[in-house]
């Protein structure tokens, strides 16, 4: 049996999913709205509630891991229950109560998450921003502008000597410092903190829970206002989806910054008694070694990450049949967010999987963004086609109103923010007449005869632009289908051309590949993606391959690891030049 056949006949190992329900509403003008009426549970109304929940019925089952010299350090639902509670008693003695956020300038970390629980448990916001901001040779403006917005009462961070020029900025002087190590002359030590007299949980549901930042990269950041409620419902939709009475096991290592590592990864492993593995590695070349380490030791049920730490995985686990056999020993749900995975990608996944353990993987994926949630879609059915979102998670309302050819994808439910910190006219604008968060995202049926097949992402209508001839270019569409058709031989792409006679595409090349090598793949995709474009907006005119990998201390490269387009623009403004210089130089490619 050739290997295709054998991933063509392979079943589905069960995802335990719930039964997919939803109603539909239409309304003139071709605008529908789409209802999830599953219900959910709301037992867990704050951050820590499913901790002390668990702390009982499940004392002894560890809840967090990290990497401890040659083996792992753990903690227990148990121990984690008895330490945030002594924590939360030491932020008391420290005069540590708001209303500004607790400052968080760390990793992803077991001391992390504790003592970000300690402060929510209490009713002081915490704010996690990324790592990138504090690190050696940063941008300050970047923690200034954060600092600026957040107003932050406290600092915690995991290392004062790894993040000293962030700390020693003149906005955070003065402020009460909290240090896993290396703590300096005045900072508070995490040890004695956790030694403290434990405080009783005060936080009421609709209390800030933490501040998390948009990406900041047209424009100033916003803070996001996540309420107890909307984590705790969000984990509970998402767990709805689900009839699955087993606790996940995951490895991530998606930053805590975000919404998705902390809300949907971190925050779901406290609300389903699961346990979450750290992973310190990241989706790129240099430090992807220290994911497959995990997943040589480790057999998750559910494993979540961006698509190029999914295009170097699949490398790995063609490869390596013993890693594959490890990895899809009991993994019942595979699941990519932050950008599109190409096609090619995930068949290659699915037929290791039928050819090592006889069964095909499903795929899922999501949308919605920090304001909600982050889940209001997500795919909850057995599946293996790349590019759908899904449709909404229980109790989620989507309305798709047609505008400009498209319809425009917004939502209503508890898990959808408030608004932002210190911006009441921006947090009303955010929402239309019948109070749905507007996304400025566009979003089209699979199928418009049975809108249960779900939607796919049709593009961000604020990253679309037109060319010189008044050509419209939809930039999501053009960059994951350009993308997919070259393959794993480059990561991203940056579509270029506003105002110009034709598109252009800055290409990131795997760097695992010889210049010839990503060279020759992106001539053959591009050639392959042109034979079936239409019309000018969706053809590539110009390619140009980039000499380096996305700058992440710039933003270039988000924690989340997709690009933010506007940013890289920005920043390759003299390559975009290149890209369409008449006549054209040696290195770009004209198609």
């Amino acid at each position: 049996m050739d290997a295709d056949h054998q991933t063509l006949t392979a079943p589905f190992r069960d995802p335990r999913y719930a039964p997919r329900r939803l109603e539909i509403e239409h309304r003139g003008g071709g605008e529908m709205v789409l209802i999830n009426p599953t219900p959910y549970s709301t037992r867990f109304l704050t951050m820590t509630a499913p901790l002390a929940h668990w702390a009982k019925a499940a004392p002894q089952r560890v809840w967090l891991a990290e990497r401890s010299g040659k083996g792992w350090r753990t903690v227990t639902f148990a121990e984690a229950h008895e330490q945030v509670m002594a924590l939360a008693g030491g932020l008391r003695s420290l005069g540590v109560q708001g209303p500004g956020p607790l400052l968080i300038l760390a990793h992803n970390g077991i001391d992390h998450a504790l003592i970000a629980y300690a402060a929510m448990s209490q009713g002081v916001p915490v704010a996690p921003v990324s790592p990138q901001y504090g690190l050696k040779g940063a941008n300050p403006e970047r923690l200034a502008r954060a600092c600026e917005v957040l107003q932050p009462c406290a600092v915690y961070t995991d290392d004062a000597a790894l993040f000293a020029e962030g700390l020693g900025a003149p906005f955070l002087a003065g402020l009460p410092t909290i240090a896993s190590k290396h703590a300096r002359p005045g900072d508070a030590a995490f040890a004695d903190l956790a030694r403290s007299p434990a405080a009783v949980a005060t936080a009421q549901a609709g209390d800030t829970a933490k501040y998390l930042l948009t990406s900041g990269s047209t424009g100033h950041p916003k803070a996001v206002i996540c309420s107890h409620a909307n984590v705790t419902l969000n984990s509970a939709q998402i767990a709805a989806c689900f009839n699955d009475p087993d606790p996940p096991v995951m490895v991530n290592s998606a930053p805590w910054s975000h919404s998705l590592g902390a809300n949907s990864i971190l925050h779901m492993s406290a609300y389903r008694g699961g346990t979450l593995h750290i992973d310190h590695g990241q989706p790129t070349a240099a430090r992807f070694g220290e994911t497959v380490r995990n997943l040589r030791e480790l057999s998750p049920t559910y494993q979540n990450m961006v698509p190029a730490g999914w295009m170097l995985f699949v490398d790995e686990l063609e490869k390596d049949e013993a890693l594959a056999r490890r990895f899809f020993e009991r993994v019942r749900v595979l699941q990519y967010g932050g950008a599109a995975l190409g096609q090619a990608t995930a068949d290659r996944i699915q037929a290791v999987a039928a050819r090592t353990v006889g069964e095909k993987i499903s795929f899922a994926s999501g949308y919605g963004a920090t304001e909600t949630g982050p889940t209001a879609c997500n795919v909850h059915w057995p599946n293996d086609v790349m590019g759908l979102i899904g449709l909404p998670v229980p109790g989620t309302s989507v309305r798709l109103v047609p505008m400009a050819g498209k319809l425009d994808f917004r939502v209503k439910g508890p898990q959808i923010t408030a608004g932002y910190l210190g911006l009441p006219e921006r947090s009303t604008e955010a929402f239309d007449d019948e109070g749905f968060y507007i996304l400025g995202d566009a979003a089209r049926l699979v199928d418009p005869d049975d809108p249960t097949r779900g939607m796919v992402f049709d593009g961000r209508l604020s990253e679309n632009f037109k060319l010189a001839s008044g050509t419209f270019v939809g930039v999501g569409d053009l960059r994951i289908g350009a993308v997919g058709a070259i393959g794993g031989a480059v990561t991203d792409a940056v579509v270029c051309g506003e105002g110009r006679e034709a598109v252009g595409l800055l290409l990131y090349p795997n760097p695992r590949l010889t210049p010839d090598a990503v060279a020759a793949a992106v001539r053959a995709g591009l050639e392959t993606f042109n034979a079936k474009a239409r019309g000018s907006g969706g053809r590539v005119a110009r390619a140009l391959v980039l000499p380096d990998a996305p700058d992440p201390v710039s933003g270039e490269i988000t924690d989340k690891g997709y690009i933010a387009q506007a940013l890289a623009r920005q920043r390759r403004a003299d390559a975009i030049q290149r890209l369409f210089a008449v006549p054209a130089t040696p290195d770009v490619m004209v198609f």
